[in-house]
């Protein structure tokens, strides 16, 4: 966890940067100031400019500067991390070192006897000096390329697939804690979490083995290709770690594990995928302490959030998450369960599978295999005397009709469901099979998500003179020119981010169930009738939340254009 000192935080708190409130609800995260900067709450040059000026030193971009390699050994490394200090330049006896508490006065006493030199302090966020010291420590490229020199084409790993004798060899190898593919997965998943990547995809080629990670929502080449000899190993090695049946090739699987990182434990889900060439090994990675599930510190539009606060206050009735796989749905979810858990209140979910657990919460799995569907496991809920209840996902009739006969008899139901936007979740529903007076009785709120990326604050680039006509026509109003300045991505990007991009944001189009709307549903109007009304009173869609985060400087406008629709 990156510690954020005491000092600092109450100088913030004093110059009204950040409020005390907001910092008890990032103060569990793994990275409260990373969560600060992109929530847009807390900007980096503030706080940078702030601490120099009380502290009197100098700020430093270690974007831009490099420590001397004669000076970074000087201290031990875990006491480097510990501290959140790097060591960068020596004149002499004069040690110039990179601290992310330039009040502690102690420490600085305590670097002078261990270095014999006379210290000078300079200051960098902690976040930054922590990712500076992991990319000079090892970014794992050096064990990456000593696996891959052990696997070459004369390692005898070559064996075809099809061969019945390679199966036992192969899965012998990956049992055994020295083999090249227990050590390839080990710096694999370390990497993978130190890039803040969501999944990692292995995939089989004729030759090599391709493996990519999904950072900020697209897919980009994670370490470089592995000899395909090793790709039976590294199935094994998998499915070992998932539990699943190593001999099984020709079937899909799916899994999962965890491992300890950093002193919290990390979830990752296995799916494995038999393709021509061999199998696909994608795992997603849930790490719970990366989650911000405060609905405040969500970053929505404000009536976003007041619609959706409306929502959950309710005493019956059904919300409704949309948008496709990745968007965010759950995390939204999982934050309205966290607003609204209380001593109480009992909330019980169903899940398929089970992505965070959270604390007096009843979370129940659905497993088909024992016939735990999720039809089967809400009838048994609602005999649980529930007054929430959290549907992973409304997938057929059966499940769409309890959960909005849930909805009608005293229970708040949240779920999702994959459509484009709000208003055609009503025809989705009425095309399952769900009467449409039922429909518009049970549906308190209707929301869309996706996510986009942030532009990195470091390097963006301002558009200058952005084509007025081109902006009015894919959807920016004639108010929204007034003092207009939209930035780009850099394409080149920065040590910090990944092409001009860092980090994602969430696109919330929310549709409230009004009288009018609700007429029209029992009517069986078409959804763009439904959105029409919507629009007519007031709805922010998702294009529209897009472009206001791109004249924040949140976003760029082509990042908007990738991920929303014409309205």
């Amino acid at each position: 966890m990156v510690r954020v000192p005491t000092k600092i935080r109450r100088l913030l708190s004093e110059e009204g940067l950040v409020s005390p409130e907001r910092w008890d609800e990032v103060a569990s995260l793994e990275d409260p100031l990373e969560a600060l900067f992109d929530a847009g709450d807390l900007e980096e040059s503030a706080l940078v400019e702030v601490v120099a000026r009380t502290a009197q030193v100098a700020p430093i971009d270690l974007a831009q500067v490099a420590p001397d390699g004669d000076v970074f050994d000087l201290l031990d490394h875990e006491l480097c991390h510990r501290l959140q200090i790097l060591p960068l330049t020596r004149n002499g006896d004069l040690l110039t070192i990179v601290a992310a508490d330039p009040f502690d006065v102690l420490l600085f006493d305590d670097l002078r006897r261990r270095t014999g030199c006379q210290v000078r302090a300079v200051y960098a966020p902690g976040p930054r000096v922590l990712a500076s010291l992991k990319d000079l420590h090892d970014d794992g490229s050096a064990k990456v390329q000593e696996m891959m020199d052990q696997v070459g084409e004369d390692s005898g790993l070559q064996a075809e697939p099809d061969e019945p004798e390679a199966e036992d060899i192969e899965t012998t190898m990956a049992e055994g804690d020295d083999s090249p593919a227990v050590k390839l997965i080990n710096v694999l998943l370390l990497k993978a979490l130190r890039e803040k990547a969501s999944d990692i995809h292995i995939e089989p080629g004729d030759r090599q083995v391709k493996i990519r990670f999904r950072i900020d929502g697209r897919l980009r080449e994670g370490i470089p290709p592995v000899s395909r000899g090793l790709l039976p190993a590294i199935s094994s090695r998998l499915k070992i770690l998932a539990s699943l049946d190593i001999a099984e090739r020709h079937a899909p699987q799916d899994g999962k594990f965890q491992i300890r990182y950093e002193g919290r434990g990390i979830d990752f889900r296995l799916s494995v995928l038999p393709v021509v060439g061999g199998e696909k090994s994608v795992i997603r990675i849930l790490d719970v302490g990366s989650l911000a599930l405060n609905l405040d510190g969500m970053g929505w539009e404000p009536q976003s959030l007041a619609h959706v606060r409306e929502a959950i206050s309710q005493p019956y009735g059904m919300m409704l998450v949309t948008g496709p796989t990745g968007s965010g749905k759950s995390t939204t979810l999982y934050s309205c369960v966290q607003a609204v858990s209380t001593s109480d209140v009992n909330v019980t979910t169903v899940e398929d599978p089970v992505e965070y657990r959270m604390e007096g919460i009843n979370q129940v799995p659905v497993n088909p295999k024992r016939g735990i569907t999720f039809a089967g496991a809400l009838r048994s809920i609602l005999r649980q005397d529930p007054d929430i209840v959290l549907v992973g996902e409304v997938r057929d009739k059966e499940t769409a009709d309890i959960a909005v006969k849930a909805a009608l008899t005293g229970h708040l139901v949240l779920s999702t469901l994959h459509t484009n936007d709000a208003a055609s979740t009503i025809t989705r529903l009425v095309d399952m099979g769900v009467d449409p007076f039922m429909v518009s009785s049970s549906l308190l709120l209707i929301c869309a998500q996706r996510l986009g990326r942030r532009l990195c604050k470091a390097c963006r680039v301002p558009v200058e003179d952005p084509p007025r006509e081109g902006l009015l026509s894919v959807g920016f109003l004639p108010e929204d020119f007034d003092d207009l300045q939209l930035f780009a991505a850099n394409a080149k990007g920065c040590g910090r981010c990944n092409g001009g991009y860092r980090g994602r944001f969430p696109v919330l189009e929310t549709m409230p169930m009004t009288s009018r709307m609700r007429r029209l549903v029992v009517e069986g109007r078409t959804a763009e009738e439904v959105k029409r009304l919507a629009l007519q009173d007031g709805l922010l869609s998702l294009r529209r939340v897009g472009i206001l985060n791109a004249i924040r400087g949140v976003t760029s406008v082509e990042e908007v254009l990738r991920i929303t629709l014409e309205d």
